[in-house]
């Protein structure tokens, strides 16, 4: 019973950290990357489609993205599409692909970046630290229902600690990463 709820703690704490890692690739650092469009749903016939069923996505430069549709037909929705994203970049459409100019990050726009992030890696960590506090309330429950022994349940406590502990590192080196991204460009 103890491995099955740190088993399922430490499931729950890697999906976390995977959210998190995702959620990183979507913010513009000011280098081209195919992750910052892919999620973006274009309405393609009536059915919100990931812009990555629709079309290929490449990083030609290091500033630059192009998005060559498959059905040319849906040039004008993915245009849309991309001008009601969160992007803040002026698609340019040539009748055949799609160019996203990455402009070059401000200083000020640098540090707003670096704040958001910073939050969004607290709120992962509260995230890490919720899971924590329910494997502790299973633990307990199983406790007091001896079901478990008291070396057995302080074993335990630690073992979920760890599982934190190492959860949070793992945050902590992602977000440590995307802020040299940021601050280097």
């Amino acid at each position: 019973m103890i491995r099955e709820t740190l088993n399922q703690a430490e499931e729950r704490m890697q999906k976390v950290v995977e959210f998190f890692r995702q959620e990183l690739a979507t913010l513009r650092a000011g280098r081209a990357s195919p992750a910052l469009v892919e999620r973006i749903r274009v309405d393609y016939y009536g059915t919100p489609t990931p812009l990555n069923q629709l079309a290929s996505i490449s990083v030609p430069e290091p500033r630059l993205l192009v998005i060559q549709p498959w059905d040319k037909n849906a040039l004008g929705d993915i245009e849309r599409a991309l001008l009601k994203s969160e992007l803040g970049i002026t698609p340019n459409n040539d009748g055949n692909v799609i160019r996203l100019t990455i402009p070059q990050l401000t200083e000020e726009r640098r540090n707003e970046l670096i704040r958001l992030v910073r939050k969004k890696a607290e709120e992962q960590r509260v995230a890490v630290r919720n899971i924590r506090r329910d494997a502790n309330d299973e633990l307990k429950k199983l406790h007091h229902e001896g079901e478990i022994t008291e070396d057995e349940y302080h074993r335990a406590l630690e073992d979920v600690q760890k599982l934190t502990n190492r959860y949070i590192e793992q945050i902590d080196q992602l977000l440590a990463g995307k802020e040299t991204e940021i601050r280097e460009e």
